[in-house]
């Protein structure tokens, strides 16, 4: 930290250039961040994986602090995702993943029986069991000289290097180049653990650092790219059950006596559960094959030249892990195809029924426009009865004021004038309608 702080000094101050980006740092030596360890050969190692949850992470680093808090080492900081160090009868690594977090164990010497005299026997029985977590890799190893176990490159003794992996069939091959052999089983022993043999030919200290670094990334992502395949094993059904449903629904649109509404709402549940089960699985499945990608690149830096009679580790993985990474992808894109279906059968489904609904308003909408073409109709015959009653009436009203003239005095007759002016009152009702008629059409443009 303090030599970043003075090349971050000293950059501003040489040079009149624009100030950092304030991850600039962070991410140009994030290249070097987690580099393997140059190892002293002969070697022994253990490592392990263990799954963790939020509050087991916090837990993990506090428990780490007290590690090295007991062998006197400085701890890692806050913020820091990978650590180091010698504590005095061995060496530490650990580093903290998304999933999981790693711890590797070394120690610099070569035992009778490796394996049963394991690095883990160096590290403290206390702080180890009091380790936060699950379990998912457990494994060790060993880097051991050729004269160490009487290997003879040029005629190996498969039976001899049997019988450190308890009988059982050995995959392996030559690696780095031709530096060392790697020998396996790929099982789980007594111990609990896996192991790894490596027989070095000419590695350097920072090769072993790394092959060993491989082989154990190997083992854990290709049990992490594994945990996908009970969830697709177990999701299978669902998503033939969801497929069957999708067929009687798909199959029931092209009868003529189906019920599209009905239809819709198994269509809705059903496009509900598959899109539920998508969201709670993508996780798992992009993990799986993500996890996959990365064990197949360790193997390719392996370099693997084939040892005549025994599986390379890249053949064993190929022919068992990339079976259960297809099944995986294929489920995974079959949901995501299922939910294609369900979408565009309930769309074809909603456009069925946009046309019906559509097709029921333009006939309410004739049947609407006929009820007020009669209304118009009855209307105007009402009108020109009202017209005929008001022309009576006025016409009475005329006769009954003549009639009154009359009784006064005047020389008229009372009969003439109303017959006279039904004419009249006639023509001002129907000029006064008209005119009404003009003011309620200009109302309502």
């Amino acid at each position: 930290m303090i030599l970043i702080k003075l090349i971050k000094i000293l950059v501003t101050t040489l040079f009149p250039i624009p100030k950092n980006h304030p991850q600039r740092f962070v991410l140009h030596n994030e290249v070097h961040a987690r580099a393997p360890f140059n190892l002293n050969l002969p070697v022994r190692a253990s490592h392990l994986a263990l799954l963790l949850s939020s509050d087991e992470k916090l837990q993990e680093r506090q428990h780490l602090i007290s590690l090295c808090e007991r062998f006197g080492v400085t701890p890692p900081t806050k913020d820091a995702d990978h650590f180091s160090a010698n504590l005095t009868s061995f060496q530490i690594r650990w580093e903290q993943h998304g999933e999981f977090s790693t711890y590797s164990f070394y120690v610099h010497d070569t035992p009778e029986d490796p394996f049963a005299d394991s690095a883990l026997k160096k590290v403290p029985v206390d702080w180890l069991a009091q380790l936060t977590g699950q379990v998912i890799v457990a494994t060790h190893a060993i880097v051991a000289s050729p004269e160490d176990i009487n290997y003879q490159e040029e005629d190996v003794d498969l039976a001899s290097l049997s019988n450190y992996f308890s009988g059982n069939p050995i995959i392996g091959s030559k690696v780095t180049g031709g530096a060392a052999s790697v020998f396996t089983d790929f099982r789980i022993h007594v111990d609990g653990f896996s192991r790894f043999f490596i027989i070095n030919h000419a590695l350097r200290a920072e090769q072993a650092g790394r092959l060993l670094q491989r082989l154990f990334e190997i083992e854990v992502y290709r049990v992490m790219a594994l945990m996908a395949f009970p969830v697709a094993r177990k999701l299978n059904p669902a998503l033939n059950k969801s497929d069957r449903q999708l067929y009687t629904i798909t199959n029931a649109m092209t009868r003529p006596d189906h019920n599209d509404a009905e239809l819709l709402d198994e269509l809705t549940t059903l496009a509900a559960e598959v899109e539920n089960h998508i969201s709670s699985n993508h996780f798992r499945f992009a993990a799986a094959s993500a996890y996959y990608q990365l064990v197949d690149q360790r193997v390719t830096d392996l370099r693997e030249v084939r040892i005549q009679g025994i599986q390379t580790i890249g053949e064993f993985i190929k022919r068992r892990l990339e079976p259960a990474i297809n099944t995986c992808e294929s489920l995974s894109y079959r949901f995501t195809l299922l939910s294609e279906r369900v979408s565009n059968a309930s769309q074809l489904l909603r456009t069925r029924v946009d046309i019906i609904i559509e097709r029921q308003n333009q006939s309410l909408l004739t049947s609407m426009a006929l009820r007020a073409k009669m209304q118009l109709r009855m209307q105007q015959m009402v009108e020109g009865i009202s017209m005929v009653a008001i022309t009576y009436y006025a016409a009475s009203l005329t006769g009954k004021i003549a009639e009154t003239l009359h009784a006064l005095g005047w020389k008229i007759k009372p009969e003439l004038v109303e017959g006279l002016s039904i004419p009249f009152i006639l023509i001002i009702i129907a000029i006064s309608s008209k005119r009404i008629h003009k003011i309620i059409a200009n109302t309502t443009e």
